[in-house]
């Protein structure tokens, strides 16, 4: 009777250890509190999603059943958090990251994931001081600053026929590098900058500035920064009279931006953004349409890069056969895949190749494709 006893138990361990699952985490880092916490969340939902549609087709790494984990932490879009965030995620044993969200908390936050050999892509940052630092284990799955500053200045220049530019920026990573970035193309083309101001990723308040800019007589303004700023801004200029153009990149092309500026909104208003219009993605209306079904929430912004990285990471693993960050690196850095936004393929700096910028006005009551 024992001896059966004995024999049906490692039956039934030999059974549970067949089945064991090894668990694989994946970080995502982004704004989950804030002025921003919906473009975090955004990013954060389609690394979610990437890790469910892994997990529902079942995966085997290194001869041993996986499933993945999304371990969400939230960096406040500060790069102090943002730090420490980083060192939580690697303390936490995550094999990969996507993210940050912001260029300014992905900078410093970079540093940390290279001291720990863990590999990140970022679905949003675009300041290109990111890619630039010689760390191996950081991509980015979407178009840099520099591609959407020369973007929109070749359209002030050739469609709007601007002569007199203002630029204001937020003094963070992203917003200063893309105004930066605008700044420096208005000169190759000749364009006045008539005023370079700046403000805060937390103010609400920018009637002093944009009272001066209009002292200026610009054709159009320029934001650097996010919605949560760019939308009272534009409302605060046509207060002050301003009823010339505004624009900016990609963190005013949401539909956040719509809400927020609520009638300030015009035909006058134009975006760039990263990427091209998810109508166009390989994937993107299947995308959007389980992204909705899911969350019961439209995509903001950034939610089909997030998946793309995430699905990446996930397929970097894949063919290496292993979950190490030391063994699947070199498989991530000379990876060529298909992905929801178009194809992925990194070069030496950790940049997707062919990377697109579009080009964006309001009209309709949403954000039309120019190009």
């Amino acid at each position: 009777m024992k001896t059966a006893l004995v024999a049906a138990a490692v039956l039934s361990l030999t059974a549970a250890f067949a089945h064991a699952e090894s668990v694989v985490r994946i970080g995502h880092a982004g704004p989950l509190t804030g002025p921003i916490a919906h473009i975090g969340k955004d990013g954060e939902n389609g690394a979610r999603l990437a890790v469910e549609d892994a997990n529902a087709k079942g995966m085997t790494i290194g001869g041993e059943k996986v499933s993945f984990e999304l371990i969400g932490e939230d960096d406040q879009a500060d790069p102090r958090q943002a730090t420490t965030v980083a060192q939580r995620l690697a303390d936490e044993g995550v094999a990969g990251v996507v993210g940050h969200v912001t260029s300014g908390a992905s900078i410093p936050a970079s540093r940390i994931y290279s001291r720990a050999g863990i590999p990140v892509i970022t679905p949003s940052a675009t300041n290109p001081k990111l890619t630039r630092q010689g760390y191996q284990v950081t991509f980015r799955v979407i178009a840099n600053d520099l591609q959407q500053g020369a973007a929109m200045a070749k359209y002030a220049n050739e469609r709007l026929k601007a002569k007199k530019i203002a630029i204001i920026d937020d003094r963070t990573a992203y917003g200063q590098g893309l105004a930066d970035a605008f700044a420096d193309n208005l000169k190759q083309l000749g364009i006045e900058v008539v005023a370079r101001e700046f403000t805060n990723d937390k103010a609400t308040d920018f009637m002093a500035i944009l009272t001066k800019i209009k002292g200026r007589q610009p054709d159009a303004v320029f934001y650097g920064g996010m919605d949560a700023q760019a939308a009272p801004m534009l409302r605060q200029l046509r207060q002050v009279g301003f009823d010339g153009t505004f624009l900016g990149g990609d963190g005013v092309c949401t539909a956040g931006m719509l809400k927020l500026a609520e009638g300030a909104m015009s035909e006058q208003v134009y975006c760039t953004q990263a990427g091209i219009p998810m109508d166009q993605m390989p994937g993107g209306a299947e995308f959007r349409s389980r992204f909705e079904k899911r969350f019961g929430t439209e995509v903001q912004l950034y939610a089909p890069y997030s998946y793309d990285a995430a699905m990446t990471l996930i397929t970097a693993m894949k063919a290496a056969d292993s979950t190490d960050p030391a063994d699947y690196l070199p498989a991530l850095q000379k990876i060529q895949t298909q992905g929801v936004t178009g194809n992925i393929r990194f070069d030496s700096h950790g940049d997707v190749e062919d990377a697109g910028v579009t080009l964006y006005q309001f009209g309709g009551k949403a954000w039309q494709p120019l190009n």
